[in-house]
């Protein structure tokens, strides 16, 4: 396989990628192909619910290259704050290597930032890195503005665009929160990542992960261009 120009300006793309290994009714025969081809064909991360955390650790390994990423409170970040900080407890002594957090945003959308950033700064107190998913598609601009620099205040080491419901992230949302955050912390993307190109533009744009349920697929694209 030759890359294409714009391929060899931009980074490596197994190691962006985050594959999703989130739906409950996943069997195990699944779970383990899934699971089997982060490690094989070079992915950055696993990104999975608590049901499937043992499971998948079991099936990975020791910490290594390939990361293992638990997701908190996920997808609506409603539960309260003791039980949010439990559940990431739990996953990081069921060995998370990292947590993705669905943070409070009822209480940025009330104005009430300084809840929203104890109850992050707690979870990034455990000392794992943090990434803060960020419903991009419905929070307005004054709003989001003040949820990145209130998850950057509290420790988070990355914000994600999008959680996989609703639209797909774009490119410009990538970018605007790349501007939000001015450097202090990784941008991830997930949601709607299904062809090659899409992936491409959102690296391109900033994005230094990428969330998605079609890493093999994008893999196989890069691999053999049609």
């Amino acid at each position: 396989m030759t890359a294409s120009p714009r391929q060899r300006e931009l980074p490596e793309l197994p190691p962006l990628i985050h594959q999703a290994v989130l739906d409950p009714l996943l069997e195990e025969e699944a779970l383990h192909n899934l699971c089997d081809a982060g490690r094989l064909l070079g992915f950055g991360g696993l990104c999975t619910s608590l049901c499937h955390l043992e499971a998948v650790r079991n099936r990975i390994g020791p910490s290594g290259r390939l990361r293992l990423f638990a997701v908190v409170d996920f997808p609506f970040g409603t539960i309260p704050a003791e039980l949010k900080r439990a559940q990431a407890e739990w996953a990081a002594a069921r060995g998370a290597d990292a947590l993705d957090v669905v943070p409070n945003l009822a209480a940025i959308t009330a104005g009430r930032a300084e809840a929203y950033a104890e109850e992050l700064a707690h979870i990034c107190d455990l000392g794992l890195p943090v990434t803060v998913i960020l419903d991009v598609n419905r929070l307005p601009s004054e709003r989001l503005s003040l949820a990145v620099e209130a998850a950057i205040d509290a420790g988070a080491a990355c914000l994600q665009a999008g959680n996989g419901f609703g639209a797909a992230t774009t490119p410009a949302q990538v970018r605007k929160l790349k501007e939000l955050a001015r450097g202090n912390c990784a941008i991830k993307a997930a949601g709607g990542i299904q062809r090659l190109d899409t992936a491409l533009d959102l690296v391109e744009e900033g994005a230094t992960a990428l969330g998605t349920s079609h890493g093999p697929a994008l893999i196989q694209a890069l691999r053999h261009p049609q």
